[in-house]
């Protein structure tokens, strides 16, 4: 019987691992090639340039225009949508049969918005909890509550 790859991927807005595990009593193992990290700024410091300014519709007087979103929440959601992107690219390559997310919770909404039809049909577990700098042994501690490790 051939094992099943199961990936685990563990995120926040900014910073994301994966492990994975092949089977029952295999434990976890860290991908370094999925890691990703961007240095994630204030959005006062993202937005520092002053934004645009417009006529009054009905006189002289002149107004701010206000950003139409959060800027660090768009660099959040921008992150999340690259490693969709690579998740879902490692689901058409064959490198996993299941997947178990493990991220913050505007991250995992995130997440579920980017991944493709067939990354998200092979989820078999989400929590909802932001991991990122916890150590190996507490994310399998957290992944045996979904997967048999």
């Amino acid at each position: 019987m051939k094992p099943v790859k199961t990936f685990i991927v563990v995120a926040d807005g900014a910073h994301a691992r994966a492990y994975l595990n092949d089977g029952p009593g295999h434990g976890i193992s860290e991908l370094p090639s999925y890691a990703r990290d961007m240095d994630l700024k204030a959005s006062r410091d993202i937005d520092a340039d002053k934004p645009g300014r417009t006529f009054d519709s009905g006189g002289q007087g002149r107004h701010a225009m206000e950003s139409p979103t959060d800027s660090q929440r768009h660099a959040k959601n921008e992150f999340a949508r690259g490693l969709a992107e690579k998740i879902n690219a490692a689901m058409i390559a064959g490198e996993f049969d299941r997947l178990v997310l493990i991220a913050a919770p505007a991250t995992l909404g995130d997440l579920r918005q980017h991944l493709s039809k067939q990354s998200s049909d092979n989820i078999h577990g989400e929590i909802a909890k932001d991991l990122t700098h916890a150590g190996d042994k507490e994310i399998l501690a957290q992944v045996g509550s979904v997967l048999a490790v």
